[in-house]
């Protein structure tokens, strides 16, 4: 496993972000840009291979001359559960996510998520999940939850956040296996019945719509893919539900909020957390589709 970082000015680091990001198909298998410091940005991108890290660093100095980019071999472990041994428990509104190592120290009344390390994505700590929590604690204290869809569930952390605020059924989606088994494996850790996390791509599937309508969407996936999914995800939502978008670094938010307010749905609110944002619709209830 290989590491490439490049460290700089925002504008930089977000334009190879867009280009190791949006490559197809990508020589990276996973890329992250996040504030690094007072007026620094940081890319992180890893590769399986020192060919595709090389690649890698050319498609970042390509995009961004400016940036340097340096290579890391990673030793042969579980680097990704190790990035994450130790985390602190985060906190967004009510909601308390940590591993069990520093669950127990959670302060009481919290709803706590059990989320330990592991392959998929969602900790909490990434600004994309800690805007989603933020988001739903708003959903939260003005009505139900009620039905919830997730896509791209990751670790499943939103979908078992819902639930153990309220929600009435979870259905997660997610394109990687790993994904899939461990978000099931997180539900049953929280004691968390009715959501099942399915591997499928995209949210037109039969499963999807005779769950639905749900009154509660998540995608905190990535800009194209969430502007492909506005048809689709506007009628899989019960009029007077909540979407919640994320997985978007700040000048991305304009075409994904075009993308769904052409769909009849009502922009609500924009919430910035560590260089990404989250946007909130609410789907009118005189509005169909």
């Amino acid at each position: 496993m290989y590491q490439i970082t490049a460290k700089g000015a925002r504008a930089p680091v977000e334009l190879a972000w867009d280009a190791l990001a949006w490559a197809d198909p990508s020589p990276a298998g996973a890329v992250d840009a996040k504030e690094d410091g007072r007026l620094a940005w940081r890319l992180d991108a890893f590769c399986e291979t020192q060919e595709e890290a090389e690649l890698c660093a050319e498609m970042i100095h390509e995009a961004a001359p400016e940036l340097t980019a340096r290579i890391e071999e990673l030793q042969d472990r579980d680097w990704v559960t190790l990035s994450l041994e130790g985390l602190p428990p985060v906190a967004a509104g009510p909601f308390i996510v940590a591993g069990s190592h520093a669950l127990a120290k959670t302060a009481p009344g919290k709803i706590a998520v059990l989320i330990e390390a592991g392959p998929a994505f969602g900790t909490g700590h990434h600004g994309t999940t800690l805007g989603c929590l933020l988001a739903l604690d708003e959903v939260r204290r003005r009505h139900a939850i009620g039905k919830v869809l997730d896509l791209g569930t990751g670790s499943g952390v939103l979908a078992i956040a819902a639930m153990k605020a309220g929600g009435t059924s979870a259905i997660g989606t997610d394109i990687d296996f790993d994904s899939v088994r461990v978000a099931n494996e997180n539900a049953a850790k929280n004691h968390v019945t009715g959501f099942t996390a399915l591997h499928v791509t995209g949210a037109n599937t039969p499963r999807i719509r005779q769950g639905g309508p749900y009154d509660t969407v998540f995608a905190n996936i990535l800009m194209k893919p969430l502007i492909g999914l506005a048809p689709t995800i506007a009628p899989l939502t019960a009029p007077g539900g909540t979407i919640i978008l994320s997985g978007l670094l700040h000048h991305q938010a304009g075409p994904v909020r075009n993308a769904f307010a052409s769909r009849g749905l009502s922009f609500q609110r924009r919430i910035k957390q560590d260089g990404w944002s989250t946007l909130v619709f609410r789907k009118p209830d005189s509005v169909q589709a």
